[in-house]
C-alpha cells in the first residue's frame, strides 16, 4: 500500500530502511516524547522493525510508513494509522515521527492530514485519536490542527500520555480535503 499528499509518499518499510529506522530510534531528541522515552539500540531497532512488519500482516491497511519527500526521494520519517487500546476501548491511532532536520516544515501535519482522510473513508472510523505525551507541544499543534480536541491524561504502556480525539463531523467541518 502506498499513499501520496502534495510533497510527500507514505510508503511500507523494506528492510533496505532498517538503517533510516535505526537513525530515528537512536536519537535522544526524537524518542524523548516516544514510548518509555528512551534511545533503542541496534537489536531493539530491529525488534521495532519486526513489530511494523507483523502489523502490515495483521492488519494490512494500518501500520506505520515510511515518509518519503518526493522532491528527492529522501527518508524524513514515518506516520500511519496504528490500532490502540485506551481505556478499554479500541481506536485508530494517528501517529506520526519525523527526523529533527524535518520538524517545522509541516510534514507532520501534512502526513496526518492524509491518514486522517484514509481513516475516515477509507475505514469509515467514526473518531481518530493520537497518544502525544504532556511536554510534546509540536504534536499537539498538529492534532490542533487537525481538530482534535485534549481530552484527560491517562496511562497507557506505563507512560501518562494525553488523548487526542477528533470526530469525523468536525474533522470535515474544518478540513480542506
Amino acid at each position: 500500500m502506498e499513499l501520496e499528499s502534495g510533497r510527500l509518499w507514505l510508503r511500507r518499510y523494506r528492510d533496505e530502511d532498517f538503517e533510516f529506522l535505526y537513525s530515528l530510534l537512536k536519537q535522544p531528541e526524537v524518542m524523548r516524547h516516544i514510548g518509555d522515552g528512551k534511545v533503542k539500540n541496534r537489536q531493539q531497532a530491529l525488534e521495532f522493525l519486526y513489530w511494523i512488519y507483523r502489523m502490515y500482516r495483521e492488519h494490512p491497511e494500518y501500520g506505520l510508513f515510511l515518509l518519503v519527500r518526493k522532491a528527492d526521494g529522501k527518508r524524513i520519517g514515518h506516520a500511519g494509522l496504528v490500532p490502540q487500546t485506551v481505556g478499554g476501548q479500541t481506536a485508530l491511532e494517528v501517529g506520526y515521527w519525523l527526523a529533527p532536520e524535518f520538524w517545522g516544515f509541516g510534514y507532520a501535519s501534512e502526513a496526518a492530514r492524509l491518514l486522517c482522510r484514509q481513516g475516515f473513508t477509507k475505514h469509515s472510523q467514526s473518531a481518530l485519536i493520537s497518544l502525544i505525551q504532556p511536554q510534546n507541544r509540536a504534536s499537539q499543534k498538529v492534532a490542533e490542527a487537525l481538530g482534535m480536541e485534549c481530552g484527560k491524561p491517562v496511562l497507557h504502556n506505563g507512560q501518562y500520555v494525553l488523548v487526542y480525539r477528533v470526530q469525523k463531523e468536525r474533522w470535515h467541518a474544518i478540513s480542506h480535503t
